[in-house]
């Protein structure tokens, strides 16, 4: 029987932001160390007490040095997988017992993650992905997402077709046809997510190509109580499926910048490795005071 924490003994989440150097870039995310005991209620009204789109609550193994069980909530439901709070956690562990490789079990599979020490003293860290997989996207569920955005269907990018997909968790990848769209994001919330809870999404991946390896990307996560993710490592992972599938890619190197039009830039590295379906996905971590 699992023992439930007391609520004088439930841990105060650590404060991190994930894909940036700048505490005050990047994603916010929230991360225990040591969830032992708490209960899936405590863990979600912790992140809702935070407000973060994500924390991250890690169980070490007993068994195995340098692993640890991750489950991911937001502030209304818990998500299979999340990347900022993986590379926020990650660092947060690299900083407590050095850099190195720790193993993540996650609901959606296995996520190992690599933690270096950069020059400055600052940390990164690169998670290695679930295999990666893309489907087509209904005609009509596609309708449904523009209707929601306020978006017209000529403001999409033909050459970045509308498709689902999934790296750990599910998105609506969608490309905009300027960066101007993309920057003008004024959503229906409440038709947003009940479309997202249909189709079982995570967030919308909503795209704009600068060049072959450089993207602008946006994330709405209405399903999460959150209007938009600033920096979303999941969505970058699916989106380095989405683009080896569409593009016939084998090894590639991909720069996602995202939170410029929230005031809180990020960067997220997307590599691609022949013969690998997964998807590493890099970025750095500091800690919030």
């Amino acid at each position: 029987m699992t023992r439930t924490a007391p609520a004088a003994d439930r841990p105060e989440p650590l404060r991190y932001a994930a894909f940036t150097a700048d505490p005050a870039g990047g994603n916010p995310a929230g991360v225990v160390l040591d969830a032992t005991g708490l209960t899936d209620e405590q863990q979600l009204a912790t992140a809702a007490r935070l407000g973060y789109s994500e924390t991250a609550f890690l169980t070490a193994d007993p068994d195995r040095p340098r692993a640890h069980t991750v489950r991911y909530f937001s502030p209304l439901a818990e998500v299979p997988f999340c990347g900022h709070a993986t590379i926020a956690a990650a660092v947060a562990l690299g900083e407590r017992h050095g850099p190195g490789e720790f193993r993540f079990t996650t609901a959606a599979g296995p996520v190992p993650v690599e933690v270096t020490r950069d020059p400055d003293g600052g940390h990164r860290a690169t998670l290695t992905s679930v295999p990666a997989t893309v489907e087509d996207a209904d005609p009509q569920d596609v309708a449904e997402a523009l209707a929601a955005l306020r978006w017209r269907p000529e403001e999409l990018d033909p050459r970045l077709p509308p498709r689902i997909a999934y790296a750990g968790a599910r998105h609506l990848v969608l490309a905009a046809a300027s960066r101007a769209r993309l920057a003008d994001l004024a959503y229906d919330f409440e038709a947003l997510a009940a479309l997202m809870r249909r189709l079982d999404l995570t967030t919308l991946q909503l795209v704009r190509e600068q060049d072959a390896t450089t993207y602008h990307v946006r994330n709405p996560f209405p399903v999460g109580g959150v209007v938009e993710d600033p920096a979303t490592g999941a969505a970058a992972a699916a989106f380095g499926g989405y683009l080896r599938r569409l593009r016939g890619l084998t090894t590639a190197r991909l720069t996602l910048h995202q939170g410029e039009d929230l005031g809180r830039p990020g960067v997220l590295t997307v590599d691609l490795t022949e013969g690998d379906d997964r998807v590493r996905v890099t970025g750095r971590a500091v800690r919030i005071q």
